[in-house]
């Protein structure tokens, strides 16, 4: 391969040609492996989240903004206070100006109006609602600053040792970065530390006021096996996602962030979980990347 391609690129060829010597018949296209967005962008990581094992990584360290992937530790939050008994799901979370006045996506509160926990968990993880988000930043951080803080201080705690939250949303702020690796350790400490909240991870859609509101995960029910969790887009970040399979006695966590579209980013996806699964793969190179939550 000639030495003037970009190491991005090389990468993925070895990549595609891993793949092709599986002999498997559902591998996918080389196109499909190629590199789906700018090398500015693009990261990627795969774990296999029973043993933390490293099996595939691309700028897995390097500083990306993580959009609404922000989403997960305010979840990750809010389920620590449903468990702890500070919010039931009945409890009413109040929806402030400032939270209400927040851009899309969002679902629309007028000056007043709550919202109940079990409802504004579906609308964060389904709806991916920024006015949702901020409500419940402000209601368990007494400001949606503080509440930031304390979402980078569990960072912390959990391993992330390269992200900086500034809100609970995703919103653009230049001083919000995360890597790949950081939100697959929240992706795993979600399913470890909550396995009876994660099945809000897998829900596509749910009812809210009378109204059926549809979700921005594609890869739920596009391949067997995945069961969530969070997709994330803003311009300076492209398309986000981090996705769980769990199937066959395998469970893994992939993280692609940086994809040019949903589109570009899931077949990405669908191809490293196939190349993961790979037999070929088990001589390859893996190292113990995270401790235990």
């Amino acid at each position: 391969m000639s030495n003037t391609l970009p190491l991005i690129q090389r990468v993925f060829a070895a990549l595609a040609l891993l793949v092709l010597l599986a002999g498997c018949a559902t591998t996918p296209p080389d196109s499909v492996l190629a590199v789906p967005a700018p090398a500015q962008k693009y990261a990627a990581i795969v774990v296999d989240a029973r043993t933390g094992k490293q099996l595939f990584e691309v700028s897995s360290t390097a500083q990306r903004y993580p959009a609404s992937l922000t989403k997960m530790m305010t979840l990750y939050l809010l389920f620590e206070a449903l468990e702890s008994g500070r919010v039931s799901k009945q409890t009413q979370i109040p929806v402030s100006d400032n939270a209400a006045s927040q851009p899309p996506t969002k679902l629309r509160f007028r000056r007043g109006e709550s919202i109940d926990v079990d409802s504004a968990i579906r609308a964060i993880v389904v709806k991916s609602a920024n006015d949702v988000a901020v409500a419940v930043g402000e209601y368990l951080g007494g400001s949606e600053v503080q509440f930031a803080a304390t979402m980078t201080s569990k960072a912390r705690q959990l391993g992330m040792t390269s992200t900086i939250f500034r809100n609970a949303s995703g919103l653009p702020d230049d001083g919000q970065m995360t890597t790949a690796r950081d939100m697959a350790v929240l992706g795993m400490a979600l399913r470890q530390r909550f396995p009876q909240q994660f099945h809000y991870f897998s829900e596509s859609d749910f009812m809210f006021r009378g109204r059926l509101v549809r979700g921005h995960n594609d890869m739920l029910g596009r391949v067997r096996g995945v069961d969530g969790i969070k997709t994330g887009y803003i311009r300076a970040s492209g398309f986000n996602i981090v996705t769980s399979y769990n199937a066959d006695g395998r469970n893994l966590i992939v993280v692609v962030m940086g994809a040019d579209s949903a589109r570009q980013r899931n077949d990405h996806v669908e191809a490293l979980i196939q190349r993961s699964l790979s037999p070929t793969m088990d001589g390859a190179k893996t190292r113990l990347m995270f401790a235990e939550q």
